[in-house]
């Protein structure tokens, strides 16, 4: 029964960070949307390793590395958009498109 639950919650994030990520103009709103969205299929990763083989280690390590991944990647988006707002005052993406030039 638990099973199903985790993976309702699992799409339940991921169908709000999808919502979040292509609704919003934020940079910043943006980039926590596909933090939603990651979340819900880490979530869904540790659901069916626990389903089909609880006693192997294995989808732990994946587990793991796809939070690591999670972090690298945030703190990488807020460098980049801090950097982006100090240079240019730009926090939307609509502003962003002009950097092109």
């Amino acid at each position: 029964m638990t099973f199903h639950l985790l993976l309702v919650l699992a799409a339940g994030l991921f169908s709000t960070g999808l919502f979040g990520a292509l609704s919003q103009q934020s940079v910043v709103m943006i980039m926590m949307g596909i933090e939603l969205m990651i979340g819900g299929v880490v979530v869904a990763a540790a659901d069916f390793w626990h389903f089909l083989s609880p006693a192997a280690g294995g989808g732990q390590v994946v587990i793991v590395g796809a939070v690591v991944a999670m972090a690298v990647e945030m703190a990488m988006g807020f460098a980049v958009t801090t950097a982006l707002y100090r240079a240019r005052r730009i926090d939307m993406t609509d502003l962003a498109g002009d950097l092109k030039g």
